[in-house]
């Protein structure tokens, strides 16, 4: 038997940063954001063989390891390795002899979600083979734990539920792990009208989000006013581009995002950079309304809202740096898995 899955990478609309404890647990988080059509894949392979196979492009791992209901969590594959752990032992599954393979359409450290996007992949193609009991809140909560509580990797709440559900979401996130997923149901002409005015680049500079995410924590646990003041108006930028989405009106999204971004700055010191910043500033220059990076910050995506008939322009100038243009379009659905029985003839469902 092969399963795979696919799960859906996200931009990170409005509201970023809120979702992180303790932030979230004291004062509540808000974030709006949007899956895109770039994936995070897993197949996985029944073998005869006693062994597990982990080919984890991303990680560029490829080992083989004894049959066992635990992993040795040793920096190698490590997001592979946390959801069969808590699998395991959660649903006390009986080992048996597998071969995994993982990847993702975007560079790890873009700010798109990939990592978080990644658990999620891989516990759907469990759900899909061992027939859990999961659903789409179930997943994304699973997911939170082993990335943030089994693991100890830094980071939010967000990307887990935007990968499990897919779409525009508007999502709360409360104290003890509660999170509400409000769908946004837009009109078609206003999604056509902002992948029309959207332009995502990628700096050409990958950064881990650790960092970024720690200062911000300990900003907020040392009662940094000016950090704590800054997200309060981050997360109003979630319920003020909501309304703008709804009615369709790009102007005032790109006058939310400009303002978002210069908050985004003053939650740590290593958000923007001189990479950033040249991005920022050539775009801006040829005609760019608003710019702010997807994620954490530090490199990565980062989001332009322009005028559609400029956008060539910006997009000429952006070519003379070091990065590139990823063309993309907003995507309904989240993460999905399924069989492929090795018969005569191969049916899948």
């Amino acid at each position: 038997m092969i399963i795979r899955s696919k799960a859906p990478l996200r931009l990170g609309l409005a509201g970023g940063g809120s979702d992180v404890a303790p932030y979230c647990d004291i004062y509540g988080g808000l974030v709006l954001n949007a899956t895109i059509n770039l994936y995070a894949y897993c197949t996985i392979e029944e073998t005869n063989d006693a062994q597990i196979t982990i080919h984890s492009f991303d990680a560029d791992v490829h080992k083989s390891y004894p049959l066992s209901n635990s992993l040795e969590i040793d920096g190698q594959a490590s997001l592979i390795k946390g959801v069969y752990n808590r699998v395991y032992r959660d649903f006390h599954l009986q080992p048996q002899a597998f071969k995994i393979t993982t990847y993702n359409d975007a560079p790890a450290g873009s700010g798109l979600g990939t990592s978080s996007t990644m658990v999620v992949c891989i516990l759907k193609a469990f759900v899909e083979w061992k027939g859990l009991p999961l659903g789409d809140y179930e997943i994304a909560k699973l997911a939170y734990e082993i990335e943030r509580k089994d693991l100890m990797l830094s980071g939010g709440k967000q990307d887990q539920y935007a990968a499990s559900f897919g779409g525009f979401n508007y999502i709360e996130f409360m104290k003890d792990d509660i999170a509400i997923v409000n769908p946004l149901k837009i009109k078609r002409w206003i999604i056509d009208e902002l992948e029309a005015s959207m332009l995502l680049y990628f700096t050409g500079r990958s950064r881990s989000s650790a960092a970024i995410i720690d200062e911000q924590k300990k900003n907020t646990e040392g009662g940094n006013s000016n950090a704590i003041e800054a997200m309060h108006r981050i997360k109003q930028s979630a319920i003020d581009t909501k309304l703008a989405l709804l009615k369709g009106d790009i102007d005032a999204f790109a006058d939310i995002l400009r303002e978002a971004w210069e908050n985004k700055k003053k939650m740590a010191n290593n958000i923007s950079n001189p990479i950033i910043q040249e991005a920022m500033d050539v775009a801006l220059q040829a005609g760019a309304k608003a710019g702010k990076v997807s994620g954490a910050g530090g490199g990565g995506f980062i989001m332009f809202v322009v005028e559609p008939t400029r956008k060539k322009e910006v997009e000429q100038a952006l070519s003379k740096l070091d990065g590139f243009v990823m063309p993309f379009n907003f995507s309904d659905g989240g993460a999905h898995g399924w069989k492929i029985y090795d018969t005569d003839n191969v049916k899948a469902f």
